[in-house]
């Protein structure tokens, strides 16, 4: 998995064939061929909202946490592409006015962690890893990795790595609170344990950088996946060490992931799933709003402009470089695709009557235009 700087270009990813599309219809089947595994629906979750104290030990004893909906089980980070995880992971959330809750139970008959320190390399061991987008931009976003030990790496993107984005590791979550459970015991090879849990409260205000703090409302939509890092190993020695091929190198680990992302690298925030706030006592189901439908044509541009460059050591002047009709319907409506470019910088528009206007530029930052 893309962490730090051992990222795929972009070329091997929009290379990618096959896979499930994101509808039936004739006109994605055409529009996002050769893309498909990019353009499946994320998940989504209703976030509801409790008054009740929760203690941040692993346990999820309160009533609050027994109430709350599990996730899906995690699959792998490519989709259904690929074989479902050989363990099982999933998630369920809450909130109330300062904090979102997270817990993750991670099914694990071998569980071990040798990363002591806070901001180690957490993903270096097993471990299980939240990604959050407040502002749904794919820019200045978030990263929490934790692992058996409940030492913590945190970390703050101004734009993604393919966007030369460069990771503040020294920043951290302000007021995090974290706790881990173990059934079992902790790297001890000659045993067979069950599972491990993690129970996390980030603060809101915590996950803003620079911008002025709402709080959520009724129906608020954030960008969040979470990921577990699974490494192959054997005992040696009384330890657990990794699994390595006939090179002396270690196996590349698994990534099983909530919301798939359809390649193997976790920023991508556009294929992230999403956090829908509630306060209704009994939450509504999950509605992907219009608008983010809308988004998906924004991003046929984005990655067919890469795909372009790459070829042809320039981005694309015209949509129909791109073979990209200039006019698309979404839930039924006309939408007008506009791209402006130069051979460095492109920003492409999306227009359609009783609707805001959206934008994206070549570092893929997805705004709406005012």
């Amino acid at each position: 998995m893309q962490h730090l700087f051992n990222f795929k270009t972009l070329a091997t990813i929009t290379l990618l064939l096959g896979g499930v599309g994101l509808s039936a219809s004739a006109q994605d089947q055409k529009v996002f061929q050769g893309m498909e595994h990019l353009f499946t629906l994320p998940k989504g979750y209703v976030v509801q909202y409790t008054a009740q104290p929760l203690t941040m030990d692993g346990n999820l004893r309160e009533s609050a946490w027994q109430q709350a909906p599990w996730t899906s089980d995690f699959v792998d980070i490519e989709g259904a592409a690929k074989p479902l995880p050989t363990y099982q992971t999933r998630v369920k959330m809450l909130w109330n006015d300062s904090t979102l809750f997270i817990a993750a139970t991670l099914q694990e008959p071998h569980i071990w962690a040798y990363q002591t320190h806070h901001d180690d390399i957490i993903y270096k061991d097993n471990d299980f890893e939240v990604f959050i987008d407040p502002d749904d931009n794919t820019h200045q976003y978030f990263e929490v990795e934790v692992n058996a030990l409940n030492k913590i790496f945190d970390l703050f993107l101004p734009k993604p790595y393919r966007n030369h984005g460069d990771a503040l590791i020294s920043w951290d979550v302000a007021g995090l609170r974290s706790g881990v459970s173990i059934n079992g015991t902790l790297n001890q090879p000659k045993d067979q344990d069950k599972s491990w849990t993690v129970e996390m409260a980030i603060p809101l205000k915590a996950v803003r950088m620079g911008f002025p703090f709402n709080a959520p409302t009724e129906g608020t939509l954030w960008r969040i996946n979470f990921s577990r890092v699974e490494w192959d190993t054997r005992a040696a020695n009384g330890n657990y060490v990794k699994q390595q091929d006939a090179a002396g190198k270690d196996l590349p680990e698994h990534n099983w992931v909530w919301s798939p992302q359809g390649v193997i690298n976790m920023h991508y925030p556009e294929r992230w799933g999403y956090l829908q706030f509630t306060r209704q006592a009994k939450a509504p189901a999950f509605e992907l709003p219009t608008s983010e439908l809308r988004r998906r044509y924004l991003w046929l541009v984005y990655y067919r402009q890469q795909q372009y460059r790459e070829k042809n050591g320039r981005y694309a002047a015209s949509l129909a470089e791109l073979n990209i009709a200039p006019q698309v319907d979404v839930a039924g409506k006309s939408n007008q695709l506009a791209l402006l470019a130069t051979p460095e910088q492109f920003t492409a528009t999306l227009a359609a009557s009783g609707a805001a206007t959206l934008r994206i530029n070549n570092e893929g930052l997805v705004e709406t235009v005012k």
